[in-house]
């Protein structure tokens, strides 16, 4: 299916809306909604996670009438019948922002099924509005940005990361070392959503990750490919979840074994 640039262009501006609308409230609710409300071995969900999404879902449903695909609520069907979906993470880095890291942020995808067509990523820490239209562009707060020009792994910086259901056992530790140490620098943010904006602003060259929620890259992967990066997902058996790779356009990809 087309879509006109135009109405592409509408629809990024409504992400971008709602994503400041939530990072605003996040920006200043670190202290009152940062209760942790589910511990779990390797991952935390808090309070900001879900008075963030109400934000975002609340403005998305006034906007258009598009299915939203979100961490915390799941599926809410809409009225549209064209296979559209916002996929919103409506705090990406939760861990780090219970601790005070200022490496997190807000991501919000347009998919049209299996296809990114937009998306943006806020940093209400640094006030950096990544977004991208695939085909058309990818912006920082507005001023175009591009991929990197690194072809050789040897001078390319990897953004990667290990999602809660990661095998920790010694092999596949091990394994995942003998791949990423081909790579110049290796850097774990831990917000998968940033890691994929930086990519598309050139300040890493790559990022890979296995078994990670859509959520977490939907915003992201569509502004890598927006600025012309190369981009590339693989369902598992998991349901909206996926191995994903994206990476400067002359830079080989691949997914290291993490288990």
């Amino acid at each position: 299916m087309i879509f006109e640039p135009q109405q592409l262009r509408a629809w990024l501006e409504f992400s971008q809306e709602a994503a400041r609308l939530a990072g605003r409230f996040l920006s200043v609710s670190k202290e009152t909604h940062s209760r942790v409300t589910l511990d779990s071995k390797h991952d935390v969900k808090i309070q900001a996670d879900k008075e963030s999404e109400r934000f975002i879902v609340e403005f998305l449903r006034k906007s258009t009438d598009f299915s939203i695909l979100s961490e915390e609520c799941g599926l809410l069907h809409g009225m549209a019948a064209d296979d559209l979906a916002w996929i919103v993470d409506p705090l990406d880095g939760s861990v780090n922002y219970t601790r005070g890291i200022p490496i997190c942020c807000v991501s919000i995808g347009l998919w049209h099924g299996r296809e990114p067509l937009l998306g943006c990523v806020y940093d209400f820490n640094k006030q950096e509005l990544f977004s991208g239209i695939v085909g058309e562009g990818a912006w920082l707060n507005a001023s175009p940005i591009k991929a990197s020009s690194v072809s050789a792994m040897e001078q390319a910086v990897l953004c990667t990361g290990f999602p809660a259901s990661t095998n920790y056992s010694t092999d596949a530790l091990f394994n995942f070392a003998k791949q990423v140490r081909a790579y110049k620098k290796v850097r774990l943010l831990g917000s998968a959503a940033l890691s994929l904006a930086y990519v598309a602003a050139g300040r890493a060259d790559a990022y890979i990750e296995k078994d990670i929620m859509l959520w977490d890259v939907a915003g992201g992967l569509a502004i890598v490919a927006g600025a012309g990066g190369k981009v590339g997902i693989e369902p598992t058996s998991k349901e909206n979840c996926f191995h994903v790779r994206a990476s400067a356009p002359s830079l080989r990809m691949d997914i290291p074994n993490q288990g």
